[in-house]
């Protein structure tokens, strides 16, 4: 797939999740839409899929929503580690299944 191609596609799909974590935190910026065929061989937009993830960084944690590969297709704002856990629980509890692997992140 071409980029431009991928890239309206994921636009779509990163706003999507973007609108998701938005509704939970108050805050949410956009990340990846595109991601690199292996290889180099061309470019394919992030995923429909929705997944929850979370990194801790020192006392705060940081709210991602993934797609099916772990690219990180919006995230939260930095929030203290226990309102951050509460959400991402929250989030959990409405559904969204969790993301076992390495988030890939800007």
């Amino acid at each position: 797939m071409r980029y431009n191609e991928a890239a309206f596609i994921g636009q779509k799909n990163s706003k999507d999740a973007q609108i998701k974590l938005f509704n939970y935190t108050g805050f949410a910026m956009l990340t990846y839409t595109i991601k690199q065929i292996p290889g180099g061989k061309g470019f394919l937009p992030v995923g429909e899929k929705i997944f929850a993830a979370k990194a801790i960084y020192g006392d705060q944690i940081i709210l991602y929503i993934t797609d099916e590969d772990g690219f990180a297709k919006a995230q939260s704002k930095p929030l203290g580690i226990e309102e951050g856990e509460k959400l991402f629980d929250k989030m959990l509890h409405d559904g969204i299944e969790k993301y076992q692997g390495q988030i890939k992140t800007i």
